[in-house]
């Protein structure tokens, strides 16, 4: 079965992956990029090459999402976990996914105003293009980079920051922890060990939480060695600059160092306070 990891783009999802996967996927709790690669991304072209659809048009993989988790299902008995950006929702009346196909769902929310900063920096976007980004009901993202072979075989449907969340949090569906950026990041083995447990309660695996293992873990997914592990090998899913596609934006850029009250101005503080005011509040932020 399927378990979600959800969240809205540079929301930490990355992170938690590379906590997940070092605990589940090694022997040892030791962190590599290769364990990473075990949680794979929905939707992604490959999930849909057996079907029938036009890869020309944005939302034609919507009918296929649950097609292509039912087929997931039949091909891999054992828990899998996949990683996306997507929202819990519907296009053109297409479920995104169900019950039947999913089993859980962890969500990473994080202050929308870190959220901004780590936007522009990962897409090279001004404030305006920034806050527009966050706040377009109708947003999506797809593999530009490889569009030509791809087309939108990758769609992601995010909608905004805001309505992003609130999808994923109101279904009632599949269970979900939601959890807090902030919360992971200061309280990491606190938080991490809740996500194991409520992962192995979902999945019924009585395996006694290994403590030593977690702590080996957050050792080898500290920011600075994930930032180290990049420049030495390169990351993946780092996006390449307007000007030269052969160079990379560093993907783990600031880290704990992105604080928003270090970094915009009070004028753009304002402005985005006041359109998340809601949430902000909702939220505790």
């Amino acid at each position: 079965m399927i378990f979600w990891i959800a969240s809205y783009p540079k929301s930490g999802n990355t992170w938690l992956r590379a906590l997940i996967s070092s605990y589940y996927y090694s022997n040892d709790g030791i962190f590599n990029q290769d364990l990473l690669k075990k949680i794979d991304q929905f939707p992604t072209k490959k999930y849909f090459d057996e079907f029938d659809y036009n890869k020309k048009v944005a939302t034609d993989t919507c009918k296929l999402w649950i097609k292509a988790q039912e087929k997931i299902n039949v091909n891999i008995k054992e828990l899998k976990f996949f990683k996306t950006h997507n929202i819990f929702g519907k296009i053109n009346n297409y479920d995104f996914t169900d019950s039947q196909n999913s089993i859980g769902c962890l969500y990473v929310v994080r202050d929308p105003r870190n959220v901004f900063t780590s936007l522009k920096n990962h897409y090279q976007l001004n404030d305006n293009q920034a806050i527009k980004w966050m706040t377009n009901d109708k947003n999506f993202i797809y593999y530009i980079q490889k569009f030509e072979q791809n087309g939108y075989s990758d769609f992601q449907f995010i909608s905004s920051w805001n309505i992003h969340y609130k999808s994923w949090k109101m279904q009632k569906k599949i269970p979900i922890k939601f959890i807090k950026y902030e919360d992971l990041q200061n309280q990491t083995y606190i938080v991490f060990k809740e996500v194991i447990k409520f992962i192995n309660e979902i999945t019924n695996n009585k395996e006694k939480i290994n403590v030593d293992k977690i702590k080996t873990v957050l050792k080898t997914t500290s920011f600075e060695k994930l930032k180290k592990n990049e420049i030495d090998q390169g990351f993946s899913e780092a996006m390449t600059t307007r000007e030269d596609k052969n160079k990379k934006i560093p993907f783990f850029n600031l880290g704990p160092k992105n604080d928003w009250k270090k970094i915009i101005s009070d004028d753009l503080k304002i402005k985005l306070e006041s359109i998340f005011e809601k949430d902000l509040k909702e939220l505790s932020y």
